[in-house]
């Protein structure tokens, strides 16, 4: 039961991170949407915002957690992942910012501005509780209560997480905001990782019984779980190397 708890504990420690970061530039961007706004209702934008990320994040939750078990479900889920983290990495190879534009809501009225901003809340609640299911749908199950197709301690990991995202959004994203202008590398390597938790994911697929490319026992596995954990801690130390090292460069010039 420790060593469940204990693994537990550490998907849910690498969830906030990764909620962190993902829900400090999901704020970059609703901070830009409502820009051309007057003050007083740019607050209010970003309060129905935050009003709609949280609706979107349970609906998107919930629905997963019914169709979790579908491995069709499981395949769109692990290529969107995949599709977001290569397309980050293309676009900031291109030199592109990974943000909204000023011009996708620029002379906008305020429900439309709240509207779009809504719809921005769609993408990235999906973003959010994809992540969270594939990191958590391999956990040992803990309990005999189920929501949906999935077990109460592996649900309760993901709404935790959402959770988490939503206060950071709310209370803490200046911090994430600002330690990602100090460490730019960091989000890509959130994206990077969002990109190897879209393996694990297709791992999960293949190994699914309509599926059965590989043994269905595979993506719960030790030697699975040693490959995905190394593979992820590796992806952080190598993303904070050089996030660090191109913070010294800066600092230097």
């Amino acid at each position: 039961m420790e060593a469940i708890l204990l693994e537990y504990l550490w998907v849910l420690l690498v969830l906030i991170a990764l909620e962190g970061l993902l829900a400090a530039d999901n704020a970059v961007v609703m901070a830009v949407m409502v820009k051309h706004l007057p003050k007083a209702q740019q607050k209010k934008a970003l309060f129905y915002g935050l009003f709609g990320a949280f609706i979107f994040r349970f609906a998107a939750l919930f629905m997963i957690t019914l169709l979790v078990d579908v491995w069709q479900i499981q395949a769109l889920g692990a290529a969107y992942l995949l599709f977001i983290a290569f397309k980050h990495i293309y676009d900031q190879r291109k030199g592109k910012e990974h943000t909204i534009e000023p011009e996708a809501t620029k002379g906008s009225g305020f429900w439309m501005t709240v509207l779009k901003v809504e719809m921005a809340d769609i993408a990235f609640a999906v973003d959010s509780m994809l992540a969270a299911v594939a990191l958590a749908i391999t956990l040992p199950h803990l309990g005999s209560m189920e929501v949906g197709g999935i077990n109460g301690g592996q649900f309760a990991v993901m709404l935790t997480g959402g959770l988490v995202g939503l206060v950071i959004m709310r209370f803490a994203a200046h911090k994430f905001v600002k330690l990602l202008s100090d460490y730019p590398q960091l989000e890509t390597t959130a994206f990077v990782i969002v990109g190897w938790v879209g393996v694990k994911l297709t791992v999960l697929t293949l190994g699914h019984e309509g599926v059965a490319i590989l043994p269905h026992d595979f993506a719960h596995s030790t030697e699975w779980k040693l490959i995905f954990w190394g593979v992820l801690l590796t992806i952080v130390a190598v993303g904070a190397v050089i996030s660090i090292k191109k913070k010294r460069e800066q600092s230097v010039a």
